[in-house]
C-alpha cells in the first residue's frame, strides 16, 4: 500500500509541472505568432503550421496547405495589426497534441476601422521536436 501511495505522489507532482510546462509552451508561441504578425511576415506565420494544416476562417472557405495559409495570412497582415492573443484554456491530447481555447483582438489599419474581438480553438501538434497548428478556427464576438 505504501508503493502504491508513493507511486500516486509522484504521479500527482509530475503531471503538474507538465501541464504548467504545456501551458507556457503555448503563451511563447502565441508571442511567437502575433510577433510574426504584427510585423507583417506572413512567412513566418505560416511557417507555425504543419504541412497538413486546416485553416477555418469565418465567411471563409477552408485554407489549407503551407502556400495558401501564407497567402491568406500574409493578406490578412495587410489590412490588420495590434494581434493580441490570450490563452484561456490549454488541455494536452495525449504527449504530441494540444487543444488550446483563447481569445484575440486585432485592429485595423485603416483609419475609422473598428478593433475586431474574438475567440478561437487551435489544435496544436507536435511535428518532430516542434509544434505546429495542425487546426485553427475563430470567429468574431459581433
Amino acid at each position: 500500500m505504501l508503493k502504491l501511495a508513493l507511486f500516486v505522489a509522484a504521479a500527482l507532482l509530475t503531471a503538474t509541472p507538465a501541464l504548467a510546462q504545456t501551458r507556457a509552451m503555448i503563451d511563447g508561441l502565441n508571442a511567437k505568432f502575433a510577433e510574426a504578425f504584427n510585423k507583417g511576415d506572413g512567412v513566418a506565420v505560416a511557417a507555425m503550421y504543419a504541412k497538413d494544416a486546416v485553416v477555418l476562417p469565418p465567411g471563409s472557405d477552408m485554407v489549407k496547405g503551407k502556400a495558401a495559409i501564407q497567402a491568406f495570412w500574409q493578406g490578412a497582415t495587410q489590412q490588420l495589426g495590434d494581434m493580441k492573443l490570450n490563452a484561456l484554456d490549454v488541455k494536452p491530447l495525449g504527449k504530441a497534441a494540444a487543444r488550446e481555447i483563447g481569445t484575440f483582438s486585432l485592429k485595423p489599419k485603416a483609419q475609422g476601422g473598428q478593433e475586431v474581438v474574438g475567440k478561437y480553438v487551435v489544435v496544436w501538434q507536435k511535428v518532430g521536436k516542434a509544434w505546429k497548428v495542425g487546426t485553427d478556427i475563430w470567429n468574431t464576438n459581433k
